[in-house]
This record gives C-alpha cells, structure tokens and sequence, in this order.
C-alpha cells in the first residue's frame, strides 16, 4: 500500500471517488512548513513551502492498481509524487504528495490568498466532477501525455455541460417534458478524443404518454462556442474571417473556404462575454466596443450537442484593419475582409453567406441597423 496526502482538488471526495475508481477511507492530516495558496491565473491549489505554518489535508492509503490510476490522472496536469513528512493526531507519518514537476515555478505563480476547497467546491466541483469523468475515460485508450493535450477541451466540455443543466428557457409554447422523461437504457463512447462521439440507447414518454420503442443514437459532442459579427456604425460596414472549414469538405463542397463571423469555444469559468472579446483580439486583432447578443441557441440538435451564442459587436473597422491572423498554435489560418452593408445584404440575399451564425446574425443585423447607427 502507498500513503498519499493530498492537499487540493482531490480532497473533493466525488472527484476522488471517480479518480480512483471507488470509495476510498481517508484520515485528516497536516503537512508542516507548507500553506495551500489560490494559483494567482487560475484559482487551483498550489503547495507552497512556508514556515510555521501547516497544510491542511487528506491521507489515503491505496494499493498498486488505484496508485495508478492516481499517478495517470495526475500526470495530465503534469504533476507526480514527491516524498513528505505528515503527522497525524501528532505522530509522524511518511507520505507522497502530488507536486508539479516544476514545483518551485508554480510557487512562483501563487497568489498570497489561502485556497479553500469549498469556495472551490461551490465553483468548480460540478463541472470537476464531470471532467474528471471524461479524463478518467480517455486514459483507458490513451497515455497521460496524449490526454494532456486535451484537458482544456474536456474541462471546456464539462462547462457547456454545466451551463446547460442551468440554462432556464421560458417555455412559453410546448410541453416542455423535464430530462426525466428519458430514460437511458445504454450510453456509449466509440471515439474520444479532441472531440467525442457518443451512442445511446434510450426510450421517452411520448406525447399521448405512452413509452417509446428502444432508440439507437448518436451525437457529435464539442464544446459551448461564441460568435461575433463585428460591425461599424460609423462606416456602414461589417467584418467577416475566411477559413478553411472540414465540415464543409467533408461534405463535399466545392469551395470549402467558408465566410464566417468570429467564431471560437468557451473555456472553463469564462464568461461568454469575455470568450467573445478573447476570440476577435486572437482572429482579427481586433478591441470590441459594445456586444449585443442575437441569440444562444442549439445550431444542429439531432446529432450535434453545442450551444452557440451569437453577438453582434460593435468596432472600429477603418480600411487597414484587415490581415491574416489565428492562433498559430491550433493551427489556423485566417484571412479577414471589410464588407459594405449594400454588399454584405446582396450576399446574404444571393445565398454567398451559408455559415449559420452569420445568416442569423445579418438578420439581426438588418432588424437593428438603424437604431446601432443612431446611438453609435
């Protein structure tokens, strides 16, 4: 058996639960010379040595097969073992941490603000939960290394998750069944990876209140995404971002090369908003003044679980703005052009705009012109 402290997130007893695999017993016990302190970019617990002072924690004492799902799941965030010194109820106890493998640059990352796993709990613990779920699952066909790669993309999968348990539409025509109504027979995970495929077996109460047949389904699963159709009221004219888009060559198109609004996934704890503003600095270089949001909506809900949300920004977009730009580290490539408003409706009405947050935005667009250019 291996003793284990753990100081941070783990402590969390159904993050624990799914990392391990199963219930484990734990005793409280304290790490001398060592604080827990908020990451100063993230809010995640960082150890810290500090004199005269004690962390507070867990012990757990696991066999070889658990160890290693602990050391798999840690090793995605580039953390491993280290030997400490704990007590417990006074007497000495020879323990591992998980520490990062750089331990002494995340120190210097801290914040001077004591981590306290139930502000944490209260924030991330649901949506920890469910991208510990998904990481656990993806180390079953692939190595931590790999699995790193795509933390923030599983963690970004668990927010829109999240957002969409807590999601309130007003109901104001339908029945509006609750999820309660389906009931889960079977749900499968063919591929995982950057992305997921996910099949389910299900039934659901139907509307003469009857149970369904058996249903066999899947779904393409992303993550929740922003888009922005920058527009100067002063100028008359719109932004838009040209990019290869796989969708459109797999289906066969011509001319894969789509015009589209700005467009980009939300990360984990990050607002909207702030996505949106992220997203247009990243693809055009751009600083948004005002957003108005057009809509947040399901762009395809028989096969494709995402929510978008739209936003019309409002920018300065003089004649030089244009360029190529995108994060180079997501490998994109992508050109921005000037549209004038005449233009912008002529292709709109001649079918030249088929990406489906931009009809949606120009039709906003078109409803509220007039009204952006009186108060811009």
């Amino acid at each position: 058996m291996t003793d284990i402290f753990l100081f941070g997130t783990l402590c969390h007893a159904p993050v624990l639960r799914i990392v391990a695999g199963r219930d484990l017993a734990v005793r409280p016990a304290v790490l001398p010379g060592a604080c827990v302190l908020r990451a100063a970019a993230t809010g995640w617990p960082v150890l810290v040595a500090w004199p005269d002072t004690t962390a507070q924690g867990l012990l757990i004492s696991v066999d070889d097969a658990t160890l290693a799902r602990l050391d798999a799941y840690e090793a995605c965030f580039g953390y491993r073992r280290s030997p400490v010194r704990v007590t417990i109820d006074g007497t000495a106890h020879d323990a591992t941490v998980y520490r990062a493998a750089q331990a002494e640059a995340e120190a210097d990352g801290a914040s001077h603000e004591p981590w306290s796993l139930a502000d944490w709990v209260r924030d991330w613990g649901e949506l920890e939960a469910l991208s510990a779920t998904e990481t656990m699952r993806q180390l079953d066909s692939a190595p931590p290394h790999e699995v790193a790669h795509r933390v923030w993309m599983i963690a970004a999968r668990a927010q829109a998750m999240v957002s969409a348990r807590r999601w309130q539409r007003p109901g104001l025509v339908g029945v509006n069944p609750a999820r309660d109504a389906v009931d889960l027979v079977e749900h499968r995970f063919p591929y995982t990876r950057f992305f997921t495929v996910e099949e389910f077996a299900l039934r659901h109460r139907r509307f003469d209140g009857a149970l369904s047949a058996e249903h066999h389904r899947a779904v393409f699963r992303v993550a929740d995404a922003v888009t922005v159709l920058p527009y100067d009221p002063v100028r008359d004219r719109i932004l838009l971002v040209e990019q290869l888009r796989l969708g459109a060559y797999a289906h066969g198109d011509a001319r894969p090369w789509l015009l589209e609004p700005i467009a980009g996934m939300i990360d984990a704890g990050e607002p909207p908003e702030v996505a949106a503003r992220r997203e247009t600095e990243e693809e055009a270089g751009l600083q948004l003044g005002a957003l108005h949001q057009v809509a947040r909506y399901y762009p395809s809900p028989g096969g494709l679980a995402q929510v978008l949300i739209s936003y019309v920004a409002i920018a300065d977009l003089p004649d030089d703005v244009t360029g190529i730009a995108g994060h180079e580290g997501e490998g994109e490539d992508i050109l921005s052009h000037l549209v004038a408003w005449d233009l912008a409706c002529e292709m709109l009405a001649a079918g030249d705009m088929v990406n489906a947050p931009l009809v949606i935005s120009m039709q906003w667009l078109q409803i509220h012109r007039d009204r952006l250019r009186t108060s811009g």
